[in-house]
């Protein structure tokens, strides 16, 4: 099967019939699945011109209407949901399992959050003089831009998509140019339901992107990806006062401080590590283990890994996919190479593979110190690392000695050492006795340089899709 996508324009696609960038299975790579034919910056213009118009009457939509049709788009996704599974294991290289996984938990947040479509957004407020009414109201913010990366190719664009179009905007989507075929495929599908350019998709690389972002017409641009990206948004988004959402890098760490059931407790964390092959800003990859237990955790956690089978995606025996590029592939390794070069020693067996995907093994490095490379930066792959400490005055500061904050977990059943976790964790989302996985009606939150502006997921996700206004009422 061979995708061929170019820029979708007010419920067209427009194809040169060129080539300009291709994807390919990464368990073979020798096997391309998508030809795609990039957005011109010129067009750009006229993609903001339909998403407008598009916007100017869904924004009259009654928000109970909007929810009933959005439902109709999400279950004719669902229906779909083979289809665009495979989409994803052949471009980012998850398997099947995983990728149904994911649509089907993407489904289960983005019907939570079209609900807001129908709650109540606004207050009615005390006057501080008679005779007034006083209250508050939110409209439609305009036209979103949303860019996305290539890890969830479903979940985040649905993420965005989702409570955007129920609170009255229409989205420009920019898919990552790794694995854009399942987010072309939601488009298609929304022609059926949405009003054409409420819905609109522009591919490329980083050229596209930062035409797109810094666009005049954006009214909010929303990313997710790296830091490094991220800030480049941050500075092309100001220059036009667009409203920013920018969820980025983590790196998690989780405590084991102690446990009543340390299998039970590896079992979570082997989980919470290599769930998406590890490519997950939530992915757990910093054990902080007291000393006393962390050469039996060692053990438990090396075990499983090494008992996991990797491969092509399609084979239902497979439990972890290649990585999803050669490029990615090779920052993994080489991020691995220095750790290993800096001290840590690899736990886990490496292990062989056949065929050229790109492949990693799971992998525990342990004597790693905080302070290493492997401690301090996100891989953003299958590998943890191991690090002891003494006393919980270390684990916390060890917790929170790194850039990020978006994730952290816990495992202890002292109540003194829970308070402190939940009172002093740098992290916006905080976890105890169980691994970093999310639910769908959760804020997901990043602090420090893990996140800016509002929390997507459910409630929170109003203060970035609409905008506030008082209401003064003289009768």
């Amino acid at each position: 099967m061979t995708y061929h996508f170019g820029t979708y324009v007010a419920g067209s696609w427009q194809r040169r019939g060129g080539s300009d960038f291709v994807t390919v299975n990464p368990a073979s790579p020798g096997e391309i699945v998508g030809v795609y034919d990039a957005t011109d910056a010129v067009a750009l213009d006229a993609v903001f011109a339909s998403a407008r118009r598009a916007q100017a009457e869904w924004r009259d939509v009654p928000g109970i209407r909007r929810q009933a049709i959005l439902e109709d788009w999400l279950n004719a996704v669902e229906a779909r949901c083979e289809d665009i599974a495979l989409a994803i294991t052949l471009e980012m290289g998850k398997t099947l399992a995983d990728a149904r996984g994911e649509i089907l938990y993407a489904l289960k947040e983005a019907r939570f959050t079209i609900g807001e479509a129908s709650r109540a957004i606004g207050e009615v407020m005390p006057s501080a003089r008679p005779g007034l009414r006083n209250m508050t109201l939110r409209r439609p913010r305009g036209v979103v831009v949303a860019a996305t990366p290539w890890n969830y190719p479903v979940l985040t664009p649905l993420r965005k998509l989702a409570p955007a179009f129920a609170h009255g905007n229409a989205v420009i989507l920019k898919p990552s140019e790794t694995a854009p075929a399942s987010a072309c495929l939601m488009a298609e599908i929304a022609d059926a339901y949405l009003p054409r350019g409420l819905f609109q998709i522009v591919l490329g690389g980083a050229a596209v992107g930062a035409a797109l972002v810094s666009h005049a017409e954006a009214d909010a641009v929303t990313f997710t990806g790296s830091v490094e990206t991220g800030r480049r948004i941050y500075v092309a988004a100001a220059a036009n006062l667009a409203e920013v959402q920018l969820e980025l890098g983590g790196k998690n760490g989780i405590v084991v401080h102690d446990t009543e059931d340390l299998e039970a407790c590896a079992d979570e964390i082997v989980a919470g590590t290599l769930e998406n092959g590890g490519q997950r800003c939530t992915s757990i990859s910093r054990l902080i283990v007291r000393r006393e237990i962390a050469a039996d955790l060692e053990r438990a956690i090396t075990e499983r890994m090494d008992a996991i089978v990797v491969g092509d995606g399609r084979d239902p025996a497979v439990g972890m996919g290649p990585m999803a590029s050669a490029a990615h592939f090779e920052r993994v390794h080489s991020m691995m190479a220095r750790g290993a070069g800096e001290g840590a020693r690899r736990a886990t067996g490496e292990g062989q593979h056949q065929g050229g995907g790109f492949f990693l093994r799971p992998t525990l490095f342990a004597d790693v110190r905080p302070e290493m490379f492997l401690a301090q930066q996100e891989v953003f792959g299958p590998v943890l690392s191991l690090i002891s400490y003494d006393t919980v005055d270390e684990a916390l500061a060890i917790l929170n000695g790194v850039e990020f904050g978006l994730a952290a977990a816990l495992f202890s059943n002292r109540l003194d050492v829970v308070q402190r976790f939940i009172a002093e964790a740098e992290a916006g989302m905080l976890h105890v006795n169980h691994q970093t996985g999310v639910d769908p009606n959760m804020p997901f939150v990043g602090v420090k340089n893990s996140g800016v502006g509002a929390a997507s997921i459910g409630r929170s996700s109003i203060h970035f899709y609409t905008t506030e206004h008082s209401v003064y009422i003289k009768s």
